[in-house]
């Protein structure tokens, strides 16, 4: 039932509740997917992994901590897939902002840093823009990219990725702000490269 919280469809689950686990699945699939996606640079693979991040989550369902909530616990099985991936990949992937992540009650990374920081988001749209994007964040170090897509794209509160990460809240914060300034520096230097082509 969608009014039960996810912690209750994981218990169960694990009671034996017919369709508990299809109801959790059905609920955050499209999400996981959007964020590997969006880290991996590559859908086939990304779908792929969204179903080993379920597995994950249906083998380990037993050592969850009750107390814990669900969706951090889901994003670091996604996260640390992800990551296996393109470590075994052995080179970078490329960046994807296909498809949109669900928006949470949490502070996205556009509300939180200074405006002027942030106005890079309002540049994604146009394929051209979002190739370009695509280019810059690809090149970024993988701990800013991870933070830019948990914290921007996927718009998860700093408690939530701090929990995903296994690093304090003000790293998290720390760390938003080094992964957009890297952006608006890189975009920034793209623009102008582009301006000078043209004249």
């Amino acid at each position: 039932m969608e009014s039960r919280s996810d912690e209750q469809l994981l218990a169960d689950h694990l009671a034996g509740t017919p369709g508990a686990f299809d109801d959790l699945v059905a609920r955050y699939v499209n999400e996981v997917f959007g964020f590997l996606c969006r880290f991996v640079g590559n859908a086939a693979a990304a779908d792929d992994l969204a179903q080993e991040t379920f597995v994950q989550v249906h083998l380990a369902a037993a050592a969850f901590d009750p107390k814990r909530v669900f969706r951090p616990w889901l994003y670091t099985i996604a996260a640390n897939k992800a990551r296996d991936f393109l470590r075994a990949r052995g080179r970078r992937q490329e960046f994807s902002l296909d498809s949109a992540g669900r928006k949470d009650d949490g502070p996205s990374l556009a509300q939180s840093l200074p405006a002027a920081e942030a106005e890079f988001g309002q540049e994604v749209e146009g394929s051209e823009k979002a190739a370009a994007v695509r280019a810059i964040v690809n090149e970024m170090p993988e701990h800013l990219r991870m933070m830019l897509v948990l914290g921007y794209f996927q718009q998860l509160p700093y408690a939530n990725i701090a929990e995903i990460l296994d690093v304090p809240v003000g790293t998290v914060k720390s760390r938003l702000h080094a992964a957009v300034k890297h952006f608006a520096k890189q975009w920034q230097a793209s623009a102008e490269t582009k301006s000078a082509s043209k004249g």
